[in-house]
C-alpha cells in the first residue's frame, strides 16, 4: 500500500506542474499577449486583422482549445506511467 500511496503522490505533483505549465501559457497568451502587450502587437496584421486585436479575440480561444487536447495527451502518459490506466 505504502508503494501505491507514493506512486499516486508522485503522480499528483507531476500533474500540477502540467496544469501550471499549462495555465502559464494560457495567461501569457491571454492576458500578456492580449491585453497588456496590445498595442505593440497591434503594428502586426494576421488577414488583415491587428495581432493583439487577434489575440484577445480569436488567439486565446485557440490556444484555450489546443491546450486541452495537450493537457489530455500528457494526462494519458502520466496514467500510462503510473499504472493509474488500469484502475
Amino acid at each position: 500500500m505504502a508503494s501505491l500511496d507514493k506512486r499516486a503522490k508522485e503522480y499528483w505533483k507531476e500533474n500540477i506542474k502540467y496544469v501550471l505549465i499549462l495555465l502559464s501559457i494560457w495567461f501569457l497568451v491571454s492576458y500578456v499577449f492580449g491585453i497588456f502587450l496590445a498595442e505593440p502587437l497591434n503594428a502586426i496584421r494576421i488577414g488583415g486583422a491587428k495581432l493583439g486585436f487577434w489575440f484577445a479575440q480569436q488567439g486565446s480561444i485557440y490556444v484555450f482549445v489546443i491546450l486541452i487536447f495537450v493537457y489530455v495527451r500528457l494526462m494519458n502518459k502520466l496514467d500510462k506511467k503510473y499504472e493509474f490506466d488500469e484502475i
